[in-house]
């Protein structure tokens, strides 16, 4: 299936990632490159909107909030189907215990000890895997584990 349907374009270009990376039209590679990034930069606006809109919607009264609810779950569910489909996937690892081997840049690492036990406290971009393995690592906030 073509990547089209979740970002229509004037003609239809399939794109496949990870999948023997093919495209139609006999695309060159650096082609196909320009063709992913854009993608992976529309899945980061798209998670990063996602964020917003919730936060947004957590202000609405009971009623609105849960109409407007539902349309973010559609919205996110549409992005990561599409993603799916070229085998990419958007992985938020907020809440979850640190390891200096995660694949994601802390921004606040020096204010804490070597022995301190710490957890992700929030994502500014999430982590972008691919069927190969990472696409674009994620950037992190972390806090100290309180437990």
């Amino acid at each position: 299936m073509c990547v089209a349907n979740m970002f229509s374009t004037a003609g239809s270009i399939c794109l496949r990632l990870g999948r023997d990376n093919m495209l139609d039209s006999g695309q060159s590679s650096e082609s196909f490159n320009i063709m992913r990034d854009a993608l992976v930069n529309m899945a980061l606006d798209s998670w990063r909107f996602a964020r917003v809109f919730k936060r947004a919607v957590s202000k609405l009264d009971a009623g609105e909030r849960n109409r407007y609810a539902g349309q973010l779950l559609w919205f996110t569910k549409k992005i990561e189907e599409s993603l799916a489909q070229v085998e990419l996937e958007i992985v938020d690892i907020e809440g979850s215990s640190f390891d200096p081997g995660i694949a994601a840049t802390p921004l606040n690492i020096g204010d804490f000890e070597i022995s301190d036990s710490l957890v992700v406290d929030s994502m500014l971009e999430p982590i972008i895997m691919g069927k190969d393995g990472l696409v674009k690592p994620g950037t992190v906030i972390l806090r100290k584990d309180e437990r």
